[in-house]
């Protein structure tokens, strides 16, 4: 099913998702515009030779396997979105979306608008202790 070619590694988003098999192309383009249509002002790059987002730090790292799309990194301070990811925890919180299961998109738009929130506070944060 899913796999990426690691032979090479990815320059840009767009190579990752050319070097993924052809049935999970769409499921990873889907996803990207998911993310972007939720931080638009996040900066696309590749980090540990897999998609990310990044804005005031690194928002979301997406890769496609065999079987799942994993999403990390782990939800956290938020009791609400923790419990509607439960059934999708991998190893130590990260996300697997099985691949014969509907990709819960509307999920990733509430992971990632969490994560704008929560990079733009600590952002904020450190702001605040430079000046003091």
């Amino acid at each position: 099913m899913a796999t990426v070619n690691k032979s090479k590694t990815p320059k840009t988003i767009d190579d990752y998702i050319a070097a993924s098999s052809q049935d999970v192309q769409p499921i990873l383009e889907k996803i990207r515009s998911t993310i972007r249509s939720s931080a638009p002002e996040a900066e696309e790059t590749i980090s540990y030779r897999i998609p990310a987002f990044k804005q005031n730090g690194i928002l979301v790292y997406f890769a496609a396997f065999k079987n799942h799309i994993g999403l990390y990194p782990p939800i956290k301070a938020d009791a609400a979105l923790a419990r509607a990811v439960a059934k999708y925890a991998g190893e130590k919180g990260n996300l697997r979306f099985p691949l014969d299961q509907p990709i819960p998109y509307a999920l990733i738009k509430r992971i990632v608008t969490l994560r704008v929130k929560q990079n733009a506070a600590k952002a904020a944060a450190k702001k605040t202790k430079r000046k003091a």
